[in-house]
Parts: structure tokens; sequence; C-alpha cells
């Protein structure tokens, strides 16, 4: 499975920008996170994995791979709804997923075309979407398309992790802003650490 790169270059560069962010990073280490380069796959991935466990949500994933074969918009689509649920889905999610393929068939959704767009282009262009929030998108940002500077403030282990860090008991949204934009251009990397510390 791919991981998300980064190396000395964005952890030097965090370290100089951050004091407190860069022993930590130095505490932690290098961290390996898995990505899924194709953001079709990676979309359908995320709804499969909302709100359940990873063990069930594996499960799940397992069932609806072995079904389709390729999770491709077309395969989605040419399958029937009962078919998709029957393999661990709620009924909503069954129309998420369905709804995603559709709109990639479609061309509303142009999956290829993101490589072209900005980071809030494609969160704009994907929570128009049913079933898919700001928050999801920020994180196929990350984990499919590998963008080197997404911090969000719509994740609460991030959040967690910055009060860690910082040894803080509140943060607001313009505290939040001003650590993002020290930590940029590489949020991303800062982002992995920030988890890690949500959890310290």
């Amino acid at each position: 499975m791919p991981v998300f790169k980064y190396g000395q270059k964005e952890i030097e560069y965090l370290k100089n920008r951050d004091k407190m962010l860069g022993a930590a990073i130095d505490r932690i280490g290098m961290i390996k996170r898995d990505i899924i380069p194709d953001p079709f796959v990676a979309l359908i991935s995320s709804i499969v994995n909302q709100q359940i466990s990873k063990r069930a949500a594996q499960a799940v994933w397992n069932r609806l791979s072995n079904m389709l074969g390729d999770i491709t918009p077309q395969r989605i689509v040419k399958e029937e709804f009962n078919n998709i649920k029957s393999c661990g889905l709620s009924q909503r999610k069954t129309c998420y997923i369905m709804g995603i393929a559709e709109a990639a068939l479609s061309g509303r959704i142009d999956f290829n075309s993101f490589d072209c767009l900005t980071d809030e282009e494609i969160i704009k262009e994907l929570s128009s979407l049913y079933g898919v929030g700001v928050w999801t998108a920020e994180m196929l940002l990350i984990f499919s398309l590998c963008r080197p500077d997404v911090v969000s403030y719509n994740d609460l282990a991030i959040r967690r992790g910055m009060m860690v860090l910082y040894g803080i008991k509140e943060l607001s949204r313009d505290k939040f802003q001003d650590y993002r934009k020290r930590y940029s251009p590489y949020g991303s990397v800062a982002s992995l650490y920030l988890w890690a510390l949500s959890i310290t």
C-alpha cells in the first residue's frame, strides 16, 4: 500500500517554524499513513468507513470489492441497489455511493481533472455530492491526492492535537488559523503529527 510521502525538507521547515512541533516530530519519528491514489476509490472508501469501526469497514469493503471486482463508477451503476446494500451498507450510504458513481459517469464530477484544480475547487465540487462534507473532501486531499498543505479545522482530533501540543484548554478558530499558517506550505505533514499527538 502506498503511503503519504514526506522527508527531511518538510521536517526541517516545520522544526524551524515551530519549536514545539519540532520537538514532537523528533519524539514521534517518521509517520507512515496509507493512501488510496485513485480519488474515486478513495471517496467510496471514505463513505464505507463513516461512523463504523475499522474492522467493520474492512469487512464491508472486502465484500464490496469481491462483488464488483474493480471499484469503478461503471461497475457500481450496473449493480443492483440491494446487492450493494447487502455488503453491509445502510440505505443512506448505498444511496451516497450510487450517487457518487452516477455523478462520475455523467461527468458532473470529473475525478481525472483534480490534478488541475485547487484544494478549494476540489472541496467545492466534492461537497456538492450527497454524503460528502468538507471534512471528507479535506481527507481525500491528503490521503488520495497527497496535497501538501491541508490542516482541517473540521477534524476534532487535529484540534485536540494542537491543544495537547501547546498545552492549551481552548482553541479559537482564529488561533487555529494562526497555527495553520505557521505550518504552511507543509500543513499536511503537520496534520500527521497532530493526529499522533491527539491520542497521546
